[in-house]
């Protein structure tokens, strides 16, 4: 399947859902094994939503949960809170721009586990603020077992947010995290220490997390900064800086406009001078 979809700001540019419904249409017909799925996850239904608490269910149900009970849990969220599915689109566009290897929606949709972890962090998060904790931490620990992306329910993440590879990824409780952020397998977002209170990251926007990024504590990572794969981050990060090494030290400012869209993971012109 070629990058069809061009997912740009331009007038007659295919809504989301209706893209997605044509690729799983010419999936369907190309691979007649997998029409079957295609049509009970996607094609049966009206909309996003329904589609999408179908997969969720698909995915997340179990002997205890049972997939019908993880549906009418994933459309109650989504009734009570339409911005979910605001940001379930804006997740999905962001996969596909920024992952070379995607070749529509419909990947991400029904492959990919960093957006399926990233939907089914947002239902448990609904639930979280609904005073739902347990059947929340439930989700968070089924999402650790299938897609080993683990969120706490309790944190806070933005829209058009990419988990590329997801892989390991770990967000603690009083995380945030900016829209338009990427990050890839192995981050964490972690706290210092046994005591509680607001003791992990702040993610600013368009922020790029490089694999293996350990970014711990109560600081703060200022928007379109990046951190480079396999760092350790103890100290604030300034908006628009590179991050590098092991502890980090700022080796670029300023580093590329919007990191995690363009997904440039290199130091450029590095200059090892800075200190955090």
């Amino acid at each position: 399947m070629s990058r069809r979809f061009e997912l740009v700001s331009a007038e007659g540019a295919p809504p989301v859902w209706a893209a997605l419904r044509n690729e799983a249409k010419h999936a369907a017909n190309a691979e007649g094994s997998l029409a079957s799925m295609l049509s009970a996850t996607i094609l049966a239904h009206d909309d996003l939503g329904r589609a999408l608490s179908y997969q969720l269910a698909r995915k997340i149900g179990d002997q205890e949960l049972r997939a019908m009970s993880m549906r009418e849990v994933a459309e109650d969220a989504f009734d009570g809170d339409p911005s979910i599915l605001v940001k379930a689109e804006a997740d999905l566009q962001a996969v596909f721009e920024r992952d070379p290897a995607c070749k529509g929606y419909l990947q991400p949709f029904l492959f990919f586990k960093g957006f399926q972890a990233l939907q089914t962090y947002r239902v448990a998060h609904w639930l979280w603020y609904q005073g739902r904790e347990t059947l929340a931490f439930y989700l968070q620990s089924r999402s650790s077992e299938l897609f080993q992306v683990d969120i706490h329910p309790a944190a806070q993440i933005g829209s058009a947010v990419f988990l590329d590879h997801g892989t390991g990824i770990t967000v603690g409780e009083t995380a945030v995290v900016g829209d338009d952020v990427s990050m890839l397998h192995g981050v964490t977002l972690g706290g210092t220490s046994a005591e509680g209170g607001d003791r992990h990251p702040k993610i600013g926007r368009g922020v790029l997390l490089g694999a293996g990024a350990k970014v711990i504590g109560n600081i703060k990572i200022g928007d379109y900064a990046k951190i480079a794969a396999g760092s350790v981050v103890l100290k604030p990060v300034p908006a628009g800086c590179t991050a590098a090494g092991v502890p980090a030290r700022l080796v670029n400012c300023p580093s590329c406009a919007e990191p995690a869209k363009s997904m440039d993971q290199t130091l450029g012109d590095a200059v090892y001078d800075y200190v955090i």
